[in-house]
């Protein structure tokens, strides 16, 4: 097994400069590729990424614009958002000459296709081994260096254990699993249902309606796991219940951030791109072929798609028969 000493992230957004900080606490060899080469220009001179301010990159990184020394790196990770992945890996393939691990850090489902993230990449770049990194972490906290944990996934779980080993620091703390699925829906599913509690705050429906829109929102992420095979420790995890319960209660989450926006009524912000968004019409066709009930992200994906008014989204799912909790 390769000792993955370099490790290259495509993607010079908040998230790609946060895990450019990580690989380099880690001791790897750092390549962080920006596409355009004046952001590339920016981030050299200044050693500062204006998506990630009051963040000085350590001098162990590298910046380039040149994708085909990045793809050289014994590591790739894609932080490009999920609707831009079969992209970046389309630009990517052509210089993987060799197996090499490639970890998506988006957390989504592709519009048309239907495919998850690590589907993308092993289409897009045969000569990948698709992994995914997901869990409960935003940019800013990792890049200053507090303690955080995630799940990586790659389907031979020893490959997942090494990649943890050369990423992980005292201060970034990866698990790793087998259970590739189970972390892929766990990171899809929660940015729809932080929409939903955005909306519940929007709202000032009170604290007990966010709480109890977050619980019975997991096991609606339950239920659609466990029908696609996933592992019970996964969703119950830090990439399942863990990202969920930060997503669906922090400001920092664009989800729940365009979710409290159209719970108040405004215009739906624009600058916000909000995976969760693109994600609810395709995880309910997910869930409809499983034959699997989600009344929550149902509701998100009909107010999100001009269906339904918020108000009649929220009389539909209180007025719903009672039943058993499961």
């Amino acid at each position: 097994m390769s000792s993955f000493n370099s490790v290259a992230i495509i993607g010079a957004g908040a998230w790609g400069t946060a895990l450019a900080g990580v690989a380099a606490r880690a001791g790897r060899d750092v390549t962080l590729y920006a596409r355009s080469s004046m952001s590339t220009a920016q981030i050299k001179a200044t050693r500062e990424n204006p998506k990630l301010p009051g963040v000085q990159l350590s001098s162990a990184i590298a910046v380039t614009n040149d994708i085909g020394l990045a793809a050289s790196a014994d590591i790739l990770l894609l932080t490009t958002p999920a609707q831009s992945l079969r992209d970046a890996v389309t630009a990517l393939a052509p210089h993987i000459g060799k197996a090499k691990p490639v970890i998506a850090c988006a957390k989504g489902i592709e519009r048309g296709s239907h495919q998850f993230m690590t589907e993308v990449i092993a289409e897009a770049a045969p000569a990948a081994i698709p992994a995914i990194l997901s869990g409960p972490s935003f940019a800013d906290d990792v890049a200053r260096g507090l303690p955080t944990a995630v799940t990586l996934a790659a389907k031979d779980e020893v490959l997942a254990s090494h990649l943890v080993q050369a990423l992980g620091s005292p201060t970034f703390r990866p698990y790793h699993t087998s259970d590739v699925r189970g972390v892929e829906i766990g990171g899809a599913a929660k940015n729809v249902l932080a929409i939903a509690a955005g909306i519940v705050v929007g709202r000032k429906l009170g604290a007990s309606a966010q709480a109890a829109l977050t619980t019975r929102g997991f096991s609606e992420l339950a239920r659609l796991g466990r029908a696609c095979g996933a592992r019970a420790e996964t969703l119950v995890g830090l990439s399942g219940l863990g990202d969920l319960i930060l997503t669906c209660s922090s400001p920092q989450s664009r989800n729940f951030a365009l979710g409290v926006a159209l719970g108040r009524g405004e215009p739906r912000p624009h600058e916000i791109l909000a995976e969760g968004e693109f994600t609810a019409p395709v995880l309910i066709e997910l869930a409809a072929s499983q034959n699997v009930d989600m009344p929550v992200s149902k509701a998100v994906a009909a107010i999100l798609g001009g269906t339904v008014t918020i108000d009649a989204a929220i009389e539909g799912l209180l007025t719903r028969p009672f039943k058993a909790e499961v």
